[in-house]
């Protein structure tokens, strides 16, 4: 089959690779039907990655048919559309099977496609393991590129959004407006904020969160602008989706007292000095971490089959597997208004 293969800083290639096989009773071999990159996929394509890997197939938003299962899977059948969640568990344990496979009691807890030790997804066909757990059959209502959405990025938007104690009525700054940014913007207006603050440097996208109702500001002027509009309160709650020790410094100057920072963007910071004598002082509370996806998605399939979350309205780019590294490259410049970019078989 075909995959898109990581070789090192920036370069993905489609190529070929082994097609890929039961390992387990408790597996299922899934048919690629669409695929999406992430934002933390970029990571890797720096070279900025999650292992010291090459030539593992890169990848971990997917939606498939299936075409081969284990004799141990009873939920999915050979025909089943399913929706591969971007975390993994042993979908065994007290955690997995509560939905929190981050929190995985066997040690399992993974992610595709950041190693060779479960590869990805950008791929013709896969591997899913604990598949009765680990793929969700497409509900009804759902479309396919809903479902591919809700495989990660609007997940974790949700998630970084929920973590960071949006009530009704709240003030809410959004840092970052890639599509995690973009839906975390959605989220919070749908949990009920009274208003909410969009900032990144890049205008289309500030464009876009103006559209959903978004205050749209550029990184320079957003805390003086937020500091006068709030009478120098500042805002509720801070999502901080970029993953930089400078957006983290932002955050901080953005959230007022006894607000919540939810810092959801990957950082690949080894250290980062908090300042705790501020945060102390106006007793913020702080909470990151990655997104459990299964967790999340009882919240969040009603919301999206009635429309009053529309994810899929950021895809901007369809192309074919085989343009893969043209897509990568595409999206890490942030050109012809890159947002989500979807890939389908050739």
């Amino acid at each position: 089959m075909k995959a898109l293969r990581y070789h090192g800083t920036r370069d993905i290639r489609h190529e070929a690779m082994d097609d890929p096989a039961l390992q387990s009773d408790r597996d299922a071999i899934v048919k690629m039907r669409s695929c999406a990159i992430c934002g933390s996929d970029l990571h890797i394509f720096h070279g900025h990655g999650f292992s010291t890997d090459t030539g593992f197939c890169v990848g971990h938003e997917a939606v498939g048919e299936v075409v081969e299962v284990g004799r141990a899977v009873t939920r999915l059948k050979a025909g089943d559309k399913v929706m591969i969640p971007a975390s993994v568990g042993c979908g065994a344990c007290r955690s997995c099977l509560a939905g929190n496979v981050n929190c995985c009691e066997s040690g399992q807890g993974s992610c595709y496609g950041i190693s060779a030790a479960l590869q990805g997804l950008q791929a013709e066909a896969f591997r899913i393991p604990a598949a009765d757990a680990n793929a969700v059959k497409i509900p009804d209502g759902l479309t396919e590129e809903q479902a591919l959405m809700l495989t990660d990025g609007m997940a974790t938007a949700w998630f970084g959004v929920r973590q960071a104690d949006v009530r009704p009525g709240a003030s809410v700054a959004v840092i970052g407006l890639g599509p995690i940014g973009l839906m975390a913007v959605d989220s919070a207006f749908v949990m009920g904020a009274r208003q909410v603050y969009a900032i990144d440097p890049v205008p289309e996208r500030r464009a876009l969160a103006a559209q959903a109702g978004a205050i749209a500001l550029h990184p320079g002027e957003a805390l003086e602008t937020i500091r006068e509009q709030t009478q120098g309160r500042k805002v509720d709650s801070v999502v901080e989706v970029v993953g930089l020790d400078a957006t983290l410094d932002m955050a901080w100057r953005l959230v007022g007292r006894r607000g919540t920072v939810s810092a959801i963007g990957v950082h690949q910071t080894r250290r980062y000095t908090l300042p705790l004598e501020r945060l102390f002082a106006n007793g913020v509370t702080f909470r990151t971490g990655t997104c459990s996806v299964s967790e999340e998605l009882p919240a969040l399939f009603p919301l999206v089959a009635s429309g009053r979350l529309r994810p899929e309205r950021l895809i901007s780019h369809r192309m074919p597997l085989s343009q893969g590294a043209q897509a990568y490259a595409l999206f890490d410049a942030r050109e012809a208004g890159a947002l989500k970019m979807v890939l389908t078989p050739d």
